[in-house]
């Protein structure tokens, strides 16, 4: 584990929400297009706290993707800027909880926060560890030419390639294969 695990959980999260964009996924549609799929991620993820299950929030979250999917890629200086700002607008106070199966990790927001707040924060802290240490190379852009996937890369030698959308890594190598038969023929 190169992060505490709240921290990799967060920032493996988050990836998931901006990778539900039309054109992250192959489908081409909109994966958090209802209430429900949100709360199909959220499950996903185990997340926790309040959930209004409405349109507005849906809304909310879908607006926070396109801030969240900047941060990929963005320079260092506007990376801390956008974190702050966000942990600035819903007065983020880190604070250890436990819960669940959950040992002790970060909070920054109360649980009766709203959700779009919550994510944001969570988010932002993941991206804090990662500015703090001088890693947020570990976030990156699918390397399959179809593919606008974003991919957090956990891995101790730095060699995650793909995103976890829709098998883009077989898929690409798949490809490259049938290539190299097709050249022999």
């Amino acid at each position: 584990m190169l992060f505490a695990h709240d921290t990799e959980v967060s920032l493996q999260s988050t990836a998931a929400l901006v990778n539900t964009v039309p054109g992250a996924s192959h489908s081409g549609e909109d994966e958090l297009a209802t209430p429900g799929q949100l709360a199909g991620l959220l499950d996903l993820w185990e997340f926790t706290g309040r959930r209004d299950g409405d349109d507005a929030e849906l809304e909310a979250i879908r607006e926070l993707r396109g801030r969240l999917r900047r941060l990929w890629t963005a320079t260092e200086v506007d990376v801390v800027a956008e974190v702050n700002d966000m942990l600035e607008e819903a007065h983020a106070m880190p604070q250890l909880v436990r819960h669940d199966a959950w040992d002790w990790h970060l909070h920054a927001t109360s649980a009766d926060s709203a959700l779009v707040s919550r994510i944001a924060v969570e988010s932002s802290m993941a991206i804090v560890d990662l500015v703090r240490s001088g890693e947020l190379s570990r976030l990156g852009l699918c390397a399959a030419d179809d593919c606008d996937g974003v991919l957090v890369d956990l891995s101790r030698n730095r060699s995650k390639r793909f995103c976890d959308t829709g098998n883009c890594g077989n898929r690409v190598h798949v490809a490259a294969y049938r290539a190299r038969l097709a050249d022999r023929d």
